[in-house]
């Protein structure tokens, strides 16, 4: 019986958190685990120590405007470890508090495995010292990472991606449109899907943008039908949403429902990150757009290596779907890429071949079970 403590600090962290969970209890039925993360850990098995929505920030800068909030949430974390002294501490993703736990749990004594490798591969290679020092073993989860943790010597694991799992074992995917449609409360119309994102930061960054094109593609006529609707994010109520939607009938928010929204939209605009990924497993046409605080988007643009921002264009390393970032971020911008994702059928179709290379090159299912047999058998080797 092993005692593993999860930290995961954002929404994707928690999904993933959560089928590990599972994974980790089918692999070992009499673990014990406790967790920093939220309402999708817990249900799946975890005892919630700290729910990530308390403590989310966006970008550098907010992290430098809260420091007392950080490091508050980083004392807390500590404690908590140190008494209840688990085999392992597993870090998923979120490398501004988990390289900290991961330097301070070594040295402590402790088993340290770091599930999604931060993306040192894009940005701040220095933190690659880190994870060879403070770090047993690396989970990756993208094909294009094993040459570059190769070539950097570090320890690791590659079992495929959480995600496919995610998408394809999610009840959207056996749900009709008429299901989705009676859950929501839609009406029966052609669905834009918009994706905002989950943090406060970036929802005031992309609402008043979406609404904007929202507004520009429902006037005209052949638009005229269309619904738009946002995925509200589990983290956030309808009130973060209410003050840019305002009384637009022609826009609609959903919670508990991105993978349907996505599914069963003709096009989706999703800020950058996991949703992109989802978007692209899903099998819907996108666009990605993406907007930052002039500070963050100047400290961006010097510390960030690769040519993209998308998981999915990463994968290729080509451009699959467009990526608005920034001063390109316009209504103007997304309109135009929108038409052409519903009008250009020949277009639309090269995205769509995109997207099935994008799923070949991440492998089969099971993802999240493997990596956690494998975690228990590091423990075991221990």
């Amino acid at each position: 019986m092993g005692r593993y403590y999860l930290i995961a600090g954002e929404a994707s962290g928690d999904l993933h958190g959560s089928n590990l969970i599972r994974g980790l209890l089918a692999a070992d039925p009499h673990a014990e685990i406790r967790c920093w993360g939220g309402a999708l850990m817990a249900a799946a098995g975890g005892e919630l120590v700290s729910d990530y929505r308390e403590g989310a920030v966006i970008g550098f800068s907010q992290v430098l405007l809260h420091p007392r909030k950080f490091a508050k949430r980083l004392e807390s974390c500590k404690k908590d470890i140190l008494s209840w002294e688990p085999d392992a501490v597993i870090l998923i993703d979120y490398p501004g508090f988990n390289f900290k736990i991961a330097e301070f749990a070594h040295k402590a004594g402790f088993r340290v495995f770091y599930y999604i490798a931060p993306k040192v591969w894009a940005s701040r290679e220095s933190r690659v010292r880190k994870l060879k020092e403070y770090v047993d073993k690396l989970f990756i989860v993208f094909p294009f990472e094993i040459p570059y943790f190769t070539s950097k010597e570090v320890d690791f694991i590659y079992k495929g991606n959480p995600l496919v799992d995610a998408v394809d074992n999610s009840s959207a995917m056996t749900k009709t449109r008429k299901d989705f449609l009676d859950e929501t409360g839609l009406p029966d119309k052609p669905i834009i899907a918009l994706l905002p994102g989950s943090r406060s930061g970036e929802i005031a960054s992309m609402m008043p943008v979406y609404m904007e094109f929202a507004d520009k593609l429902h006037a005209l006529k052949e638009y005229s039908d269309y619904q738009f609707v946002v995925a509200g994010a589990p983290s956030r109520s309808a009130e973060d949403y209410s003050g840019y939607v305002g009384g637009r009938d022609h826009v609609r928010v959903v919670f508990g429902n991105s993978y349907g929204v996505m599914r069963h939209a003709a096009a989706a605009v999703v800020n950058s990150g996991t949703a992109s990924l989802e978007c692209a497993l899903l099998g819907t046409p996108q666009v990605v757009a993406y907007r930052t605080s002039t500070l963050n988007y100047l400290i961006a643009r010097m510390i960030i290596k690769v040519r993209y921002i998308s998981l999915g264009n990463l994968i290729l390393d080509k451009m699959c779907f467009r990526e608005l970032l920034q001063d390109y971020f316009t209504a103007g911008n997304l309109l135009n890429e929108v038409r052409r994702l519903i009008e250009d059928s020949e277009y639309k179709e090269r995205m769509l071949a995109g997207y099935s290379e994008i799923r070949e090159s991440l492998g089969g299912g099971g993802a999240s079970e493997a990596v956690a047999k494998a975690m228990v058998m590091e423990l075991g080797n221990s």
